[in-house]
């Protein structure tokens, strides 16, 4: 959503010259580039735990952050004040932790984004408002979501449906003079069951999460998210831990992309390769998966919660290719690495707050979709596991090793999903990985969860893949 220019300096109380003033005051100790990013988030959010709400409430996070950049340096202060003696007071905090002027200027000459923010090109526009609906107004919708889980299946236990939603107003100022500012929308609803069958619990969770506002608690929705929570729970009452081993393993299209999201995305984060500690430092150019994989970090999907207008740099959002043809041909850039490497920002740098300053982060994370069909790849298979929920991942950027929890999944024999199985581990080594891909299939899903990464800070993001076969990795089960 993009309102009026005037609008964002009312909300925070500014005006133009005033921006360039405190831009100014940060270049005072001799740094080379200086922005500045208000912030104003409404939260919400109601629990309902077996039909009774538990828990709600609503806050306001205000406040601005001021970066300074002098060569190598970055200074950084935030107030939750945006009155103009302390803006300056921040600014000459950011310019003083800066530390002083430098011979080198790598930030003055990218200046991408001069031109004024399109409501027209909007991809999060809301047709509902948060703000504008009372908390009780969004009740009905949560009961009915959780009188359709338990519909569904007699053996549940508990139901916990959880509602969360926010609006934030964002205005950007650099010393540039590129002004930029949107009003984010976010709507997260997720659902928890515990089943019970003689004597034997299992847990199952679906969650949606859109850029968008309260015309996303639709009927349809709450059926779909229904669907989801008890999709496979035969299943994972059947499941037994296999025998472990060095195996085939195909990756089931949708959520299996948060493998590709943590043991693949973080190491293609300029930040990591630019300081040397990233396996995929120093290899731009070279071919590191078989032809025909393209990996990418899109910030374009209108409502995804990996979407962007721009990214909190001001730099627009845009679809970034990792790896085109099997070669790694980009890292995900934010203005300090792309002047670092002499090349445009990608619209990635990200922050979660107005207190952090910006990083290299991802958006929607996906490998696009080959020419296989899924039963194809798995009938190619004649003993290894097909797993489609992973949960609990750990990476070692430096390494790309990683290990992840399968949730659900099957054995492959003989080119058939045979018994389910859980209580797994998929070990193995991410550039190995890649270079072991034995074929993507057509169906790629961007999975619609409300997924979240850490990475020092906590941003939004989605991920998602196609059905992909890997020739070898570990599995930790008997």
């Amino acid at each position: 959503m993009i309102q009026s220019k005037q609008y964002y300096l009312n909300v925070f109380k500014v005006d133009v010259p005033l921006l360039e003033t405190i831009a100014a005051e940060g270049l005072s100790s001799g740094g080379n580039y200086c922005d500045l990013y208000f912030e104003n988030t409404s939260y919400g959010s109601l629990l309902l735990r077996d039909g009774a709400v538990t828990s709600g409430g609503s806050h306001t996070d205000f406040g601005v952050g001021v970066r300074v950049l002098s060569g190598e340096k970055t200074g950084y202060a935030y107030s939750e004040s945006t009155l103009k003696a302390d803006i300056i007071a921040c600014a000459r905090a950011a310019a003083q932790i800066a530390d002083g002027p430098t011979d080198v200027n790598p930030y003055g000459t990218l200046s991408p984004s001069r031109g004024e923010p399109n409501p027209a090109a909007d991809r999060y526009p809301v047709k509902q408002n948060w703000r504008e609906l009372p908390m009780s107004g969004f009740l009905p919708f949560l009961q009915s979501l959780e009188e359709d889980v338990r519909r569904r299946d007699n053996r549940i236990q508990k139901v916990i449906v959880n509602l969360a939603f926010s609006v934030s107003d964002i205005l950007m100022f650099n010393s540039a003079r590129e002004l930029k500012y949107e009003t984010r929308p976010m709507g997260s609803i997720s659902v928890s069951a515990v089943f019970e069958q003689n004597g034997v619990t299992e847990n199952k969770s679906a969650s949606r999460s859109f850029r968008c506002g309260a015309e996303m608690l639709t009927p349809a929705l709450a059926s779909e998210i229904a669907a989801d929570v008890v999709k496979g729970i035969d299943s994972r009452f059947e499941a037994k831990r296999p025998a472990g081993g060095r195996m085939p393993v195909v990756m089931g299209a949708g959520a299996s992309g948060i493998l590709l999201h943590e043991a693949m995305g973080h190491a293609f984060e300029a930040d990591f390769n630019r300081k040397g500690t990233s396996i995929f430092a120093g290899r731009m150019g070279q071919k590191i998966c078989p032809s025909g994989i393209y990996i990418l970090d899109d910030g374009t999907i209108s409502g995804n919660r990996g979407a962007i207008n721009f990214d909190d740099e001001g730099i627009p959002g845009q679809k970034t290719y990792m790896v085109e043809d099997g070669v790694l041909t980009s890292y995900l850039h934010d203005r300090i690495s792309a002047a670092h490497y002499g090349v445009k920002p990608t619209g990635n740098g990200r922050r979660e707050s107005f207190r952090y300053a910006p990083l290299p982060r991802m958006r929607a994370t996906y490998m696009e979709s080959g020419n296989a069909k899924a039963e194809d790849l798995i009938a190619e298979v004649s003993k290894g596991i097909f797993v489609d929920e992973f949960s609990n991942g750990q990476v070692q950027i430096g390494e790309g090793d990683f290990t992840f929890y399968v949730k659900s999944g099957f054995m492959i024999e003989n080119g058939r999903l045979t018994m389910p199985v859980k209580d797994i581990n998929i070990i193995g080594n991410g550039p190995e990985a890649l270079a072991d891909i034995r074929g993507v299939a057509d169906d790629l899903v961007v999975d619609p969860g409300a997924w979240t990464c850490g990475k020092e800070q906590s941003v939004p993001v989605s991920c998602g893949i196609p059905t992909v076969l890997i020739g070898n990795l570990t599995v930790g089960g008997q």
